[in-house]
């Protein structure tokens, strides 16, 4: 099995677009995701995260721009592709007369490079009784059933799509649970789709923000929330801002009440804030991860 070179880039996208008739799903889309690294699309449902994991996995043919994994195109090497790729849809596909070990050994025909041992280990971890029909799991019980499905083969990298939706509370940190430990156990690259913070939050090292087809945000999630900053600002009697600060991606004027987003926040942030407005008092808010989402969706509304 071929194996990811140290600082290899697991996914490349460069100007990446998939149209629908008179609707673009996914616009001009440029990023890399590091071998080894967790990465996860955030975004609204029909912000084109599975159209974006559709086209990584060759399901889906680009209108324009170019998608390389682990070094192949997933249209032209689709099927060294599928070979080194997990791929856990939203909508589960399999057969649900089936019974586990069924679904099992329809899958194991497939790959090659099918590990026996790490699928029971699996199916243990997952309390998945190999005699029961598919059909008699629960929805999260079938989510596991296909994480075991997309793992067993060893892939270099894993695409999970909305992994989580649907999921009682329980079934959910099972499964988060579950993903992480397979990260720690095994050097693989996970890139996922979620509209769920918390889950963005425990799983991904770097995160995209994706807003109607378009890419918002890239940046690591630590980054992101130490230096995305909200200021709130009261200004001077009767009057307005004169000038927004370096990186602003979002404000309001209130009455007097002056809100304004950052990204990139340093430490003559506010003295330049100060210099070019009339500010009696400034506060800095810190922000968590829905808030500056929600701030760049509020700040690409306004600006589009």
């Amino acid at each position: 099995m071929i194996k990811n070179e140290p600082n290899q880039q697991a996914v490349e996208l460069t100007g990446l677009t998939k149209r629908f008739k008179n609707h673009t799903a996914v616009s001009d889309i440029s990023l890399t995701i590091p071998a080894g690294t967790a990465f996860g699309f955030l975004g609204q449902n029909g912000a084109g995260k599975t159209t974006t994991l559709k086209m990584l996995i060759g399901l889906l043919r680009p209108s324009a721009g170019e998608a390389n994994v682990l070094g192949h195109d997933p249209v032209a090497d689709g099927l060294h592709v599928k070979q080194h790729v997990g791929y856990v849809p939203e909508q589960q596909t399999m057969h649900r007369w089936m019974r586990v070990h069924e679904a099992v050994r329809f899958c194991r025909s497939v790959f090659p490079t099918w590990n026996d041992a790490l699928c029971s280990d699996l199916l243990k971890r997952f309390n998945l009784e190999a005699g029961k029909r598919v059909k008699h799991l629960s929805k999260g019980m079938v989510v596991k059933l296909s994480l075991v499905l997309a793992l067993s083969h060893e892939p270099e990298l894993i695409l999970l799509d909305e992994p989580m939706a649907g999921l009682d509370p329980i079934a959910r940190e099972e499964l988060i649970e579950g993903v992480l430990q397979i990260l720690c156990d095994r050097a693989v690259t996970l890139v996922f789709s979620s509209h769920t913070l918390s889950d963005v939050q425990r799983l991904a090292d770097t995160v995209g923000m994706i807003h109607e087809g378009r890419l918002l945000v890239h940046r690591p999630v630590d980054d992101l929330l130490a230096k995305t900053k909200r200021i709130r600002a009261v200004l001077a009697d009767g009057a307005a801002p004169a000038a927004q600060p370096d990186g602003a991606i979002w404000h309001r004027v209130q009455n007097r009440e002056w809100l304004v987003t950052v990204r990139d926040f340093g430490p003559d942030t506010i003295d330049r804030l100060r210099a070019a407005n009339p500010v009696e008092t400034v506060e800095v808010i810190d922000l968590g991860l829905e808030e500056i989402f929600k701030d760049y969706v509020k700040g690409w509304r306004a600006s589009s």
